[in-house]
This record gives C-alpha cells, sequence and structure tokens, in this order.
C-alpha cells in the first residue's frame, strides 16, 4: 500500500472525504517531491499534486501516482475549488492568514476541519527505503567522529572541528549535515544546545560533539563526549552514570514500551545519582525527514513505542561552569528488539 493510500485510510476515522497536505515535509512523505513550492489533496479516489511553472518539470520526475496539476504560485488559492465535502487541513503548520484565504475560496458546502498530525502518524513508521537511508546517513556521521578522532581536537578550535565534520560527511555522499553540529568543551559542554565558538578547545577537559548527516532527506542524530586528556575522578564518574543511563534505557526502547517508561529508565539512574536537576530535557526524540519529529520519549509522552519507530536515546549532565555530558544513539525499534544505527564507541575515548 503506498503512502498516499495509507493516508486516504485515515480519513474515515476523521470522518474526512479529503485532507489538503500543504506542509512541504510531508508533501515530500507523500510524493516524492523536493521543490519548495508544492501541495497534494487525497481522498479515497484522487491523488492530486499541484505545483507551479517552475516545478513542472521537476515534479513530472519525482511524482508518480499523483494526477500532477500546473497553478500559480499562490497554491491555495487556485486548489481550493478542487476541495469537497469534510475537507482536512493540517491545522498545526497552516498560518491563520492561510486559513482565512482557504475559507473565502473553497466552493459552497464545503467544511474546513482540523486534521493536523494525520502524516506525521504515518511518518512514525519508517519503511525499509527510509531505514536504509537513515543507516548510511548514520554509517557517514560514524566516519566524521573516527575523523575527530584522528585529527585530534586540543588546540583546534570547536567551529575548526564542527566545518570539518560537515565537510567531510559530503565528501562522502551526505546531502548536508542534518543540523549544524555542536562542539562544546569544557564548561561550554553544559549548554545542551551549544553553538560551536571560535575557541580553542583545551587539553584534559571533556567536549561533547553533536553531528548527524542527511541522505535522501532523511537525518540522523548522534552524540559523543570525549576526553582530551586524563579527567578527574567526578568527571570520569559522571560519564560513567551517564553511559549506564543510555544503555539501559537504550534496551528499554522496545514494542510495547510506554514513552514515558523508557525516559524514566534513564531518569531514574541519574536521578538516583543525585543529578536528576541536571537532566533537563526528554530523553529522546523521532528522526526521520525532519530531525526532531515524532514520537518522543519524555516523562509525559502518551503511547507506546511500535516497530517502525526510529527514536533517539541521548540522556545527559549538565554542570554549570564544569562540563557537560550526553550520549546519543539513534535507535530502531523493531521486533526483535532496539537496533542502534549509529556506531562510534560510547566507552570513553581519549582524544589528545
Amino acid at each position: 500500500m503506498s503512502r498516499a493510500d495509507r493516508l486516504a485510510a485515515l480519513l474515515e476515522e476523521r470522518s474526512l472525504d479529503c485532507v489538503l497536505v500543504d506542509n512541504l515535509v510531508n508533501v515530500r512523505y507523500l510524493t516524492g517531491f523536493t521543490g519548495t513550492n508544492g501541495a497534494c489533496i487525497v481522498s479515497r479516489d484522487e491523488r492530486l499534486f499541484f505545483t507551479d511553472f517552475r516545478y513542472v518539470e521537476r515534479a513530472a520526475a519525482e511524482v508518480r501516482d499523483f494526477e500532477r496539476v500546473e497553478v500559480g504560485r499562490g497554491l491555495l488559492a487556485e486548489l481550493a475549488g478542487r476541495l469537497h465535502g469534510r475537507a482536512g487541513f493540517d491545522d498545526a503548520h497552516m498560518s491563520v492568514r492561510q486559513h482565512r484565504l482557504l475559507e473565502k475560496r473553497v466552493p459552497e458546502g464545503v467544511e474546513l476541519v482540523a486534521a493536523g498530525g494525520l502524516v506525521e502518524r504515518l511518518r512514525e513508521h519508517k519503511d525499509e527505503e527510509e531505514l536504509r537511508a537513515m543507516r548510511t546517513a548514520a554509517e557517514i556521521a560514524d566516519s566524521a567522529y573516527r575523523l575527530v578522532q584522528e585529527r585530534g581536537l586540543a588546540g583546534r578550535t570547536e567551529r575548526e572541528v564542527a566545518i570539518e565534520m560537515v565537510r567531510h560527511m559530503e565528501d562522502e555522499g551526505a546531502d548536508g549535515p542534518s543540523f549544524p553540529p555542536i562542539v562544546a568543551a569544557g564548561p561550554h559542554g553544559a549548554l545542551p544546545h551549544a553553538e560551536a565558538r571560535d575557541v580553542e578547545i583545551p587539553a584534559g577537559t571533556l567536549v561533547v560533539i553533536d553531528a548527524g548527516a542527511m541522505v535522501g532527506g532523511y537525518c540522523s542524530d548522534c552524540t559523543r563526549t570525549l576526553a582530551t586528556g586524563p579527567l578527574d575522578d567526578s568527571a570520569l564518574e559522571v560519564y560513567e552514570l551517564v553511559r549506564r543511563a543510555q544503555e539501559e534505557a537504550l534496551g528499554a526502547a522496545r514494542p510495547g514500551a510506554a514513552r514515558s517508561e523508557v525516559d524514566g529508565v534513564a531518569r531514574g539512574i541519574i536521578e538516583a545519582a543525585g543529578h536528576g536537576e541536571r537532566f533537563g530535557h526528554g530523553l529522546g526524540h523521532g528522526v526521520g525527514l525532519e530531525i526532531h519529529e515524532d514520537p518522543r520519549l519524555t516523562r509525559t509522552s502518551e503511547g507506546e513505542l511500535e516497530a517502525g519507530n526510529t527514536v533517539t536515546i541521548e540522556p545527559g549532565v549538565y554542570l554549570p561552569g564544569r562540563f557537560g555530558v550526553r550520549i546519543e544513539d539513534l535507535v530502531a525499534v523493531t521486533d526483535e528488539g532496539p537496533q542502534a544505527l549509529t556506531g562510534f564507541p560510547k566507552e570513553l575515548v581519549t582524544v589528545d
């Protein structure tokens, strides 16, 4: 069954006659279109794709199993006339202005119904083609970590290391990075979303590196915390604490596991060691066409993990003014158990 067919099968549960998809990530997921102006309408009987003159040839090459319709650049205004009955729209992405425009243009008798999240539900379950792309992306990112290990860290700037990782991933065949890499040494590593600086990395500290590659539109995500020389006992203790929490939580990421309980595995270990308040973010998030997508793994997450989910497992402890430690794997949830797509070692690696 195609992705559009699976979406059409969801319409009945919302009592919808059709659904408009205009978020470009969701459009790409359904149609394969990689341009910057496209939308589609899916109903039980129709598969319509809309774009403007600039992308007609691209759509002919990329979009299959949809009737392709050329319209002007103002897609919504022109495709509104093709909506019928109870027409779903993505209220999670559509602006108030776009919604008002749509209301003015739809034929009489059409009811616009909020239906956000339908495509995202499908995207939570990765097929083999998607997993292949993500495995390749993860392998390329792993090779960038190995390059860092070979080239060293101490004496180089955070920004220099981040740029080198991006160039390497592109040279290895990635579309590009899945996000700007984080390289954060010493106290800077205590910022979970630190940005790489033009500051030299000192010896004898911890360096948090968070990077991923993109292949075929699909992302990978991996964090490792490396040492640049001998560390004091407290840093080693925190590192081993985070590593143990990460490995235990990874092992719990199985079909049927409550998402909040998987988060709780890592959180309980870190809290028992007295660092609970220094683990302020969720355990992980889904990864796919976007670097952050559903399902989420937090203490308040609802629902269970299912085979086909791809999630990060990334506990961390952040000690302001001292250092941070985060260890993250990208994990495929399968009926046979969790499979880490990222492969760089998690035992503490010292890089001179």
